[in-house]
């Protein structure tokens, strides 16, 4: 259990069905806008959640070490959505087998093997802030509950803020200032070095 209450298996369902909502508003015309994510399209973004969505699938089945399967997809051109839904299927029908927090999983990407609980959580946090990246992208809103958004602030603040392990090459970017009074998905996004101002969603 996270420290809302709520499973954290359940809490990165919701945030990956809510990456699939807003990423299904794509139109053919929008693959290939700038995102969030320094120097990346949405096409580029979409490819790289793909490629974690089937390595995290891989990994929570034991086979993690195995390079082939954090690929990114060798051809986006064709239809990204479908190729990402697929991978949300799979890395949702591995974290739904019985036991699956009790697993040890091979993360390659962040250097070691931990926990199962910890590694749902890292996927968890990854995916709260990548929906953001896509609905920032196309510039529409974004629906997470309280108790997702709450325990991702709880992940994002135990993130190293390490400066020599923030920026190109790694997970998330330098973390930025909180203002007082900022609420739950700008603290997270500013935690891990997003910019909701830069970026801001209808109604924020």
């Amino acid at each position: 259990m996270t420290t809302t209450g709520t499973d954290i298996v359940e809490l990165d369902r919701i945030a990956v069905h809510e990456s699939l909502k807003v990423l299904a508003r794509a139109g053919a015309t929008d693959w290939e806008r700038d995102t969030p994510c320094a120097g990346w399209t949405l096409r580029a973004l979409v490819a790289h959640m793909t490629a974690q969505h089937h390595g995290f699938a891989a990994a929570a089945r034991g086979t993690g070490h195995e390079k082939a399967h954090w690929r990114e997809p060798a051809d986006t051109n064709d239809d990204p959505g479908r190729t990402y839904r697929e991978a949300a299927s799979a890395v949702l029908d591995a974290f739904a087998e019985p036991g699956v927090m009790e697993r040890e999983f091979v993360l390659p990407e962040l250097g070691g093997t931990f926990p199962g609980r910890r590694a749902v959580g890292f996927h968890f946090i990854d995916y709260v802030v990548h929906a953001w990246d896509v609905a920032a992208t196309l510039g529409v809103g974004l629906e997470l509950p309280g108790a997702v958004l709450d325990a991702a602030v709880a992940v994002a603040r135990r993130v190293p803020a390490d400066a020599a392990l923030r920026g190109p090459g790694f997970a998330f970017a330098p973390a930025r200032d909180v203002p007082a009074g900022a609420d739950a998905l700008d603290e997270a996004l500013r935690l891990l070095g997003r910019d909701p101002e830069g970026w801001p969603l209808p109604g924020r």
